[in-house]
Order: C-alpha cells, then structure tokens, then sequence
C-alpha cells in the first residue's frame, strides 16, 4: 500500500473510530447492553479503547510500509488530542444538540 493512501486511510479509520461511541448505543457498535442508554463514562472508555486500536493499525501500516521512527511522549500527546478533535461532531451530535419536538 503506498505511503499516501495508508496515512489517508488511518486519518479515516481515526474520524470513524472518534465518533463510533457517540452516534449508536452500543459497545465498539457491535455489544448491545442491558441499558437504553450508554453513559458518558462508557462512552469516554470506549474512545480510549478506539485510540490505541487506530494506534494500533498506523503502527501496523507504518512497520509494513518499511522503517517504524520512534516516537515520544509530544506525538502521542499530539495523535490523542487530534483524537478528542475528530470526536467532537459526534459529541455535539449526542449531547449539544437540540431536540425538537
């Protein structure tokens, strides 16, 4: 896979992953749970969970793709804030929207 399209596709695979938690009302989108409604710790557990999956794939395609750079605490510090960024249209789509009717 070139190098181009895989950083596109983990830029993808992270906005997707960013607002699984928020836009359905089960675990990682597959686990129904018991409740009607996730709460908001669950769903903050989730979106970590999510992280290091999607840290997880770009290390994968990045040790495919040839040599793997080592990397300190500003890239991860970096990569989660970005994170919570791409999260924020599905936080907004959960909690501050308003509901009419």
């Amino acid at each position: 896979m070139d190098v181009s399209i895989s950083s596109w596709f983990v830029i993808l695979l992270a906005a997707i992953a960013a607002n699984l938690p928020f836009v359905n009302e089960r675990l990682f989108g597959v686990i129904p749970l018991p409740r009607q409604t996730k709460p908001l710790w669950l769903r903050l557990l989730e979106l970590l969970v999510l992280y290091f999956a999607v840290r997880g794939a770009g290390y994968m395609l990045e040790a495919q793709a040839g040599n793997v750079f080592p990397q300190g605490w500003e890239f991860y510090a970096i990569t989660a804030c970005l994170f919570l960024v791409l999260a924020y249209p599905g936080f907004v789509f959960r909690y501050l929207r308003r509901r009419h009717g």
